[in-house]
């Protein structure tokens, strides 16, 4: 029988617990040491495209609201009194100016040529038999053979004559000119309208004449707009001949097609009303597709061209109210530029404040990219100035 020390025992298992205890502490600082040792993977900087800033030269513009109006018209009206005998066009015809249109019955105003004629025969006949009396006069009271009021009345009677046969040729010149007028031709080369009197009607010349057709010339055409007042003072103030400002128009039912064209005219004065003046710009109608009354948009350019900095929208950032790009500086580090916008031009946007020529834009990633984190940035090609003049 063992007689071992009862006391022992606690004291062993005390020790066993305090190597256990010291076995892991041993451990944890070795498996510390060893994450230590080894440094945490860093993850690699975003991929970015940039836009190098350069200045481009480009044309200020603005947009409004328009309708197309005839450069010339003419409302067609008899100027003599008859018959229409004659409709010489159809509706909707295009007709060049001197073209025939209406006949009123020509036969009264061929004699009243006629009666003229022979009105004028016969002051004519009288005119030189008052010459030669006049003449005999002079040689009698030239010879002292006749009195003054005989000379007198002579003179007299010559003078009543020719004052006759101007009156006839005035007359003459009246009947031919009516004989003409019943023959209506086209005032303007353009498109016809219906004719609103046809044959066998009678109608009257004079102020209440009545319409008999219409002409509107459509090869080209007007864009009437009324510009703001800060625009136009924008647009005019550097400007030596408003003429030279570019315009361009698109109809409000078909934007397939843009026209070009340029200012005609502004008007004389402001309206205070609504604070705007009119403007006017012409337009070849090139495809024959442009009719007056149309509505249209109408965006107007200056005529000089001028330096500006331009980056995508889609370098564009929204945070609230404002506007920024991101930057990358020397250290390939994005920073924030709150910045001020301009106008829309070619699918990208004038920057008039926030940024300089030469910064680096990051044009995508916005989502991705973290202000003052760093980036890896690759420049890409932006539109270049010589692209953008080439289109304006």
């Amino acid at each position: 029988m063992n007689s071992a020390n009862p006391s022992a025992f606690p004291h062993k298992a005390y020790q066993y617990t305090a190597a256990a205890i010291l076995a892991g502490i041993v451990g944890f600082y070795y498996v510390s040491g060893v994450d230590a040792a080894t440094p945490a993977a860093v993850p690699p900087a975003p991929a970015v495209d940039v836009v190098v800033l350069e200045p481009q030269e480009i044309r200020t513009w603005a947009s409004f609201s328009g309708r197309l109006a005839p450069v010339e018209s003419a409302a067609i009206k008899p100027l003599v009194s008859g018959t229409i005998q004659q409709v010489l066009f159809t509706e909707g015809q295009q007709v060049k100016k001197g073209q025939p249109l209406f006949v009123i019955d020509p036969r009264p105003h061929q004699a009243s040529v006629q009666r003229a004629q022979a009105q004028l025969a016969t002051a004519q006949s009288r005119a030189k038999l008052a010459q030669d009396e006049l003449n005999r006069a002079q040689q009698l009271i030239a010879a002292k053979l006749v009195s003054q009021s005989i000379y007198d009345s002579a003179l007299s009677t010559h003078q009543v004559a020719q004052a006759d046969v101007k009156q006839a040729e005035a007359a003459l010149s009246q009947a031919k000119l009516d004989l003409e007028y019943a023959h209506i031709s086209a005032p303007i080369s353009g498109r016809v309208g219906r004719a609103e009197l046809t044959t066998g009607n009678v109608v009257e010349a004079g102020a209440n004449a009545p319409l008999l057709t219409q002409i509107v010339a459509n090869d080209k055409l007007y864009a009437e707009f009324n510009v703001d007042e800060a625009t136009y003072i924008q647009f005019v103030r550097n400007t030596k001949n408003t003429q030279d400002m570019p315009v361009e128009l698109i109809l409000a039912s078909d934007s397939s097609v843009t026209y070009n064209g340029n200012i005609s005219a502004f008007d004389n004065r402001l309206d205070t009303n609504s604070g705007t003046i009119r403007a006017r710009a012409i337009f070849d109608n090139k495809d024959g597709a442009l009719t007056a009354g149309m509505f249209a948009n109408v965006r107007l350019g200056s005529a000089e061209k001028i330096q500006a900095l331009l980056v995508p929208e889609r370098a564009i950032g929204t945070n609230q109210s404002k506007k920024f790009v991101l930057v990358v500086d020397e250290k390939n580090t994005a920073t924030y530029h709150e910045i001020t916008l301009g106008e829309h031009y070619q699918g990208q946007r004038v920057i008039l404040a926030g940024v300089n020529a030469g910064d680096k834009i990051i044009v995508n990633g916005l989502s991705h990219v973290r202000p003052n984190s760093t980036v890896n940035p690759s420049v890409t090609q932006a539109i270049s100035a010589t692209a953008v003049a080439s289109n304006h």
